[in-house]
């Protein structure tokens, strides 16, 4: 597909800048009836986790909102969105969402329960031939800064299966991440709006220190 914003410097170049000049992240804006602001201290907690730890730099405190085409989408090299419900894309926000990861972006998308057959959807309109793979635990994103050696942290039962997460991958790079029956966002929320352990909070905020840490080394 031909890039939606031609002009834009490549993201690849983007994200080695990100290790001396901050780390950002932005919530991707849908239509469909999906409630694409679900998790809402998620994103402001993982980047308060990650100024915290020091490990990488972050040039931002509250979380920044885009749709996939507002110019603004390039300046983050990854993206992170949820829901419960229906995820739908036009010809346009399809184009222009895949110029973007093609160029060096990266999608997390982790299902907040009812995600998953929409998503699912735009995933096989983005790339009609590359399937969604689940990642295997040998994975750099189950090791690198913390160690999970039986995969993504399960916060919350959904379907009664066990925590998974999988990939579009293209050229050896990770394009779209996608945690299903996980809920990861909803274990980076603030204290007290579910009932969940401090363990298992714990284990999702080292799980998105991963994910974060994956996305600005490759």
């Amino acid at each position: 597909m031909a890039c939606a914003l031609p002009t834009q410097a490549p993201l690849a170049a983007t994200r080695e800048a990100e290790l001396n000049g901050g780390f950002t992240i932005a919530r991707l804006k849908y239509t469909g009836g999906g409630d694409w602001y679900s998790d809402q201290t998620s994103l402001k907690n993982i980047l308060r986790a990650l100024k915290e730890r020091g490990d990488i730099r972050v040039s931002q405190v509250e979380e920044a909102v885009v749709t996939p085409t507002d110019p603004e989408l390039w300046n983050y090299p990854m993206l992170f969105m949820t829901g419960h419900g229906n995820v739908k894309l036009s010809d346009d926000e399809a184009r222009a969402l895949r110029s973007y990861l093609d160029d060096g972006g990266l999608l997390w998308a982790d299902d907040n329960f009812g995600l998953d057959k929409s998503f699912r959807e735009v995933v096989k309109r983005l790339y009609p031939d590359i399937p969604l793979t689940e990642l295997p635990f040998t994975h750099p994103l189950f090791h690198d800064p913390n160690v999970f050696p039986k995969g993504a942290p399960k916060v919350h039962e959904h379907d009664g299966g066990p925590a998974r997460v999988f990939a579009v991958v293209k050229g050896g790079r990770i394009l779209i991440l996608y945690t299903f029956d996980c809920d990861i966002g909803n274990g980076t929320e603030d204290a007290g709006l579910y009932d969940d352990p401090p363990e298992k909070r714990a284990a999702a905020m080292r799980f998105a220190i991963n994910l974060a840490t994956y996305a600005v080394t490759h």
